[in-house]
């Protein structure tokens, strides 16, 4: 083999016998980490490598270099040791690096306020390898909140609301739709206004008005009467939600002195029935938490009068109080203990 790197220089005055140059694999193993590094030959004291470009890789890709231009190449993958002082080298390299990671590793878990035992340290390193199929798991077994469905009649009637203001605007809305009269006996046409700012659900108020008047055991008791609610044109009467103080203004245009019990009234002289927006929002004392019932009683109360009926009371203790009782203030009198009713025909 011929050996093409630096010769060792002796001092001679004569001619020597040559010394042959160390094997290459011997040199190699002593190359530097970074074989650019401008520092001299190991065998050539007054040699030094030329001056490194770090940009050659990308400006001089035409020029191919001469083996004597040729800087030593720097190792990418160290090959298999196969000298001992090699693999020592190698060795020493393979430790920095793990030691370098160790390192690192451990930073990291200071750094998060946590230290963790080898074996939390491999369920991390697996559940790093599952990643986003853990977290969909995990995910997966999480329900999703359910829907929430809305109220039924039923439950919106058998829940009382917040007490409206004690004077709303004293302007009166119609509640839109047309609600065909169920029954072929004589024919009622009525109108549903709501006074503006209240904060009632007037489209709830003008379903209970016309599913109560058309209830069997109400004034359409055996197709006597059906009523149709419009919400333009003609009505024979105007059923109207509105605050007490608008209560009272409208009841005082027939004579009738609203405020001191705080009531509805049918104000005979107007086209108006006055449904007094508290007792709509929170019922009365003697019906407690059936605000349901008490609601369908004020309806039909109401608009009993409208049709020409006037005050009566139970006369049997332990009895149903009529509808046009004023239960509102009262169930007992004169001894008698009545019970609550909201029905024309309860029995029906």
């Amino acid at each position: 083999m011929t050996q093409t790197g630096p010769q060792p220089r002796i001092s001679s005055t004569g001619p020597q016998p040559r010394i042959p140059g160390p094997r290459g694999e011997y040199v190699s193993a002593f190359d530097r980490l970074d074989p650019l590094a401008d520092e001299p030959d190991l065998f050539d004291p007054g040699a030094r490598r030329p001056p490194h470009d770090p940009y050659a890789a990308v400006t001089d890709f035409r020029h191919e270099l001469s083996e004597d231009e040729a800087p030593a190449a720097a190792p990418v993958q160290p090959d298999p040791p196969r000298k001992k002082a090699k693999g020592l080298t190698f060795t020493g390299i393979a430790a920095a690096a793990v030691t370098t990671v160790l390192a690192v590793v451990v930073a990291g878990q200071v750094a998060d306020g946590r230290e963790q035992d080898p074996q939390t340290q491999a369920a991390d390193a697996q559940g790093g390898e599952r990643g986003d199929a853990s977290e969909a798991s995990r995910s997966d077994a999480r329900q999703a909140p359910a829907e929430q469905q809305p109220l039924s009649y039923e439950q919106k009637m058998a829940q009382k609301a917040v007490l409206p203001p004690k004077q709303a605007s004293g302007d009166f809305e119609a509640v839109g739709g047309l609600d065909k009269a169920p029954g072929t006996g004589q024919k009622f046409r009525y109108r549903v206004d709501v006074e503006k700012g209240l904060g009632l659900d007037g489209a709830l108020f003008a379903e209970a008005v016309q599913k109560t008047l058309n209830d069997e055991r109400s004034w359409a008791h055996k197709g006597a009467r059906t009523f149709e609610r419009i919400s333009s044109g003609k009505a024979d009467f105007v059923i109207t939600l509105a605050s007490r103080g608008t209560t009272a203004t409208w009841c005082a245009k027939s004579g009738l002195d609203t405020t001191q019990d705080n009531v509805s009234c049918d104000s005979a002289a107007t086209d108006r029935v006055m449904i007094n927006a508290d007792r709509w929002a929170q019922g009365a004392e003697t019906y407690g938490a059936a605000i349901f019932a008490y609601r369908q009683m004020l309806i039909n109360h109401e608009v009993g009068h409208r049709l020409g009926f006037n005050h009566v009371s139970c006369s049997v203790d332990g009895g149903l109080a009529p509808v046009m009782q004023q239960q509102t203030k009262f169930l007992d009198h004169d001894g008698i203990k009545c019970k609550a009713n909201p029905w024309v025909y309860p029995n029906s």
